[in-house]
């Protein structure tokens, strides 16, 4: 019997492949964001002292989104945490993308937070 590996073991390893070179420190901290099937997360991560330094997602009460797993909550969340980033003097970050295809939520979560002033 062939066992096949699920979605989300192969999306780990591409994460790891990708934090190999993507580290985030004081300076720079890393953007990450996590996507589940029914909302989206985005820390701004500071990797040398373990610390996040500002979180976003849709179960915020602040954001008020009905569906967490569209774009337009994607976009919500991405302007949220810019906001929130700018807030606390981090303006350029490092992107991780999770491991995750650079394409509809993830795509629209980047974009928003750098309309929103973020830079990487």
């Amino acid at each position: 019997m062939v066992n096949k590996t699920s979605r989300n073991e192969t999306r780990q390893k591409r994460h790891l492949r990708i934090r190999k070179n993507i580290n985030g420190t004081a300076n720079l901290p890393r953007l990450n964001v996590f996507r589940s099937n029914k909302n989206i997360y985005a820390q701004i991560i500071d990797d040398v002292a373990q610390t996040t330094l500002v979180s976003a997602s849709t179960i915020d009460k602040e954001l008020k989104v009905e569906n967490g797993s569209n774009i337009e909550a994607a976009k919500q969340v991405g302007a949220l945490v810019a906001k929130r980033a700018l807030e606390k003097g981090i303006e350029c970050v490092v992107f991780d993308r999770g491991g995750y295809l650079y394409h509809g939520r993830v795509q629209a979560l980047a974009e928003a937070a750098r309309e929103a002033g973020l830079k990487f």
